[in-house]
């Protein structure tokens, strides 16, 4: 059921990010002696170069009707662009600038090594500042080889040797153990320095510089292989090309089980072997250093170097505690401020700057209604702070108020925890939504439409058709945001200039804790608890389902771990799915798309079958249980995953370990996917409850008061603009 499609193995940007296939493992003495025979012998760089050249040009000179002979780039241009949001307001600061003199002399050597150095340094140490770890010891370092197999040196080192002259680049390696011996199974990412990296008068990579790329490439996947103590991930290596002036990436990986280790001529046999099997990405060439020897840090090619490391960081790190996708998502907060503190208004004769707001948390202000100090206060609060109070106007329900509590903000949407005025003593959780008033459409601003509108809309049907659940959660209000002073709007659903005005805001009554955060806190889930985790979730699918409504996003930041306040349930917890902004409809409606938790139908085919949620839960229970879900780079990657997973029966292995149910389950699930059959929720429920609470008959619903009046009609017509009553 989960096999790969023809065209699924095929992109144009397959190789993009961090392999999500492992390592290549030697499975015998014979093919251990194989490899590092070959890794012993391909010692000539001219010769390999040889075999591979005609290939390479073939590869790098194609003509526009043969496009896809071409090398394909590391990296989509999106993901470029998303790594550029990140890394807003981060510093990286070379100190060692790189010499401009075109004359070349040994002192000149000398400070262009200093200065990769410390490029490769601060680009690491940078990453693993923003994304892993803000304090503690680097986990990694640069030295210098002069040949594939030879030592490592620091570049002072080599100069006080006298061996600049032979080092053949740089290496940012991997701190493994407490062996102060430095081996090339360490090497993390490798960077090939050359005088001259480009192909003539052409801005791309020549053809040898390619070929020195790959040799050195070569004997880094042979070195981990043969290592009985690298930790990487992947069968792939980041490759970075740089000179004095420009730079550019070469990602090469592959299986070498398919390496042919009985040739008698090797050269040609590695030659074959990346032609046929390997996979070879050279990105653009690009500058990187200006003339003055400064980095051009949010320009293409450093961008491009930056990302290479990143992956390489993933490979030996594990993903990272912060994505590049949710510090992405605080442009557009940045972008907001930016605005706010550049827009002018008039003072008289005056432009004055907006001012930063100083009364107190929770204070409504009286303001005169002609009074402009009132906009330059309001506009700089771009996130709502405790005790601040909003004023909401519920289609419904009218005017409600509820009391900011503290902030939740996590991915892409902006969530906190706020208790409604008329009934303090209840935590709820409020989405702000995105301002109607942006300067573009970005993909920021539409998750934060799913999270807001969508979600309203979703959660009004489920309420419309008498649903509700404790497994599921409850719409309280919904509607926009009314600021006090004066509102200019010409009508009911416009927006005056005022910078909260129109803003969407949904009040659900569930509040809790992602289970992203409860593993990382509290680690891998006790059998009970993934089983109560698994029979909760099951249960809000099924309710759902009733109205023919799929999540369609199930992972483990849309998951809330919520206390149970049921009498006699005290120090139990209850799992509710949340953000159904992204549930499936209709057929038209297209799938969320999650690397890691999406089911296989919806990576090959943007929509959802059936089973398509119970697929998902699997992987969720996977990973609550302790299982290992790689970072995944493409659709392509995350394919092969499940497919090796499923295949090899490593799923229903792990979650055997934990509960003999859950691996019955995971068995059920696989034989549905990507069928048109439907979960048989009941008979799962069932068993499920009677491992939780030792009784198949404890309410058929579990506690569910669910009341069904099917109106299709209201469903098609409903616009979801405006929340639900009270609770």
């Amino acid at each position: 059921m989960h096999g790969l499609p023809c065209d699924a193995v095929t992109s144009a940007h397959s190789v993009s990010g961090a392999s999500a296939s492992s390592k290549f493992v030697p499975t015998s003495r014979r093919v251990f002696r194989g490899l590092k025979d070959y890794g012993r012998k391909l010692v000539n760089l001219e010769y390999f170069t040889q075999s591979l050249e005609d290939w390479v040009l073939e590869k790098t000179c194609a003509d526009s009707a043969n496009e896809e002979q071409f090398f394909n780039s590391p990296f989509l241009i999106d993901e470029l662009h998303k790594l550029d949001l990140a890394l807003e307001g981060v510093l990286f600061q070379q100190l060692f600038r790189m010499p401009c003199s075109p004359s070349v002399t040994d002192d000149l050597k000398e400070d262009e090594y200093l200065a990769i150095e410390d490029f490769l340094h601060v680009v690491a140490n940078g990453l693993w500042r923003t994304f892993w770890h803000k304090s503690g010891p680097l986990p990694f370092f640069v030295s210098c080889p002069r040949h594939p197999g030879s030592k490592f040196y620091t570049v002072e080192k080599a100069i006080s040797r006298g061996r600049l002259e032979d080092l053949c680049g740089l290496a940012l390696l991997s701190k493994t153990g407490s062996d102060m011996q430095v081996h090339w199974d360490q090497v993390a990412e490798f960077v090939l320095f050359k005088p001259d990296i480009l192909s003539k008068n052409e801005l791309k990579m020549s053809t040898r510089t390619i070929c020195e790329a790959l040799f050195y490439g070569f004997h880094i996947l042979v070195s981990r292989s043969l290592s009985n103590v690298s930790t990487v991930s992947g069968d792939s290596v980041f490759l970075l090309v740089l000179d004095s002036k420009y730079g550019g990436v070469v990602k090469f990986g592959g299986d070498l089980g398919k390496l042919d280790l009985n040739s008698t001529n090797p050269y040609q046999a590695v030659a074959e072997w990346i032609k046929t099997h390997a996979e070879v990405g050279v990105s653009p060439v690009d500058q990187i250093w200006n003339k003055l020897g400064n980095v051009n840090w949010g320009d293409l090619g450093t961008l491009q170097v930056i990302l290479a490391t990143f992956y390489s960081i993933v490979q030996w790190n594990g993903p990272p505690r912060k994505s590049i996708v949710s510090l992405a998502s605080d442009h557009s907060l940045r972008l907001q401020k930016r605005r706010i503190e550049c827009r002018l208004i008039e003072n008289e004769t005056a432009l004055v700057p907006f001012q930063q707001a100083s009364h107190q948390h929770g204070e409504i202000v009286e303001l005169d209604q002609n009074d402009n100090s009132f906009l330059r206060k309001q506009a700089s609060r771009l996130k709502l702070k405790k005790g601040e109070i909003l004023l909401l106007d519920d289609q419904r329900q009218g005017q409600k108020s509820f009391q900011i509590q503290e902030s939740l903000v996590g991915g892409n949407c902006y969530l906190y925890s706020a208790v409604s005025l008329d009934c303090p003593t209840e935590l709820l959780s409020l989405y702000v939504g995105a301002h109607p008033s942006r300067l573009e459409p970005s993909w920021e601003d539409m998750s934060l439409w799913y999270q807001v509108q969508r979600q309203t809309k979703v959660l009004n049907i489920l309420k419309q058709q008498g649903i509700s659940s404790k497994y599921l959660p409850d719409i309280i209000a919904s509607g926009r945001i009314l600021h006090s002073g004066p509102c200019t709007k010409q009508s009911p659903g416009g927006r005056c200039d005022h910078p909260w005005c129109g803003t969407p805001i949904l009040v659900t009554s569930t509040i809790g804790e992602p289970l992203s955060s409860v593993v990382d806190q509290d680690g891998a889930f006790s059998p009970e608890e993934a089983i109560r985790c698994c029979r909760d979730c099951l249960a809000a699918l099924r309710t759902a389902a009733l109205a023919s409504v799929l999540h369609g996003d199930i992972c483990p930041e849309n998951i809330m771990r919520v206390v149970d306040n049921m009498q006699g349930a005290r120090n139990r917890f209850l799992y509710v799915p949340i953000s159904w902004g992204r549930a499936v409809l209709e057929d038209r409606d297209s799938a969320a798309i999650n690397l890691q938790f999406s089911s296989s139908h919806a990576l090959q085919h943007g929509k959802l079958c059936p089973a398509s949620d119970a697929e998902s839960l699997v992987y969720l229970l996977y990973f609550v249980c302790g299982g290992s879900i790689q970072q995944q780079d493409s659709i392509e990657s995350a394919l092969q995953w499940r497919e090796r997973s499923w295949a090899k029966r490593l799923i229903q292995q792990q979650l055997g370990e934990v509960s003999a149910l859950l691996k019955a389950f995971a068995d059920y699930v696989d034989s549905l996917c990507g069928t048109p059959y439907p979960v048989d929720y009941d008979i799962w429920l069932k068993r499920l409850n009677k491992a939780v609470d030792g009784s198949a008959d404890r309410g058929k619903m579990i506690d569910e008061v669910v009341a069904i009046t099917l109106r299709l009609e209201d469903v098609a017509e409903s616009s979801g603009t405006s929340g639900g009553g009270g609770p």
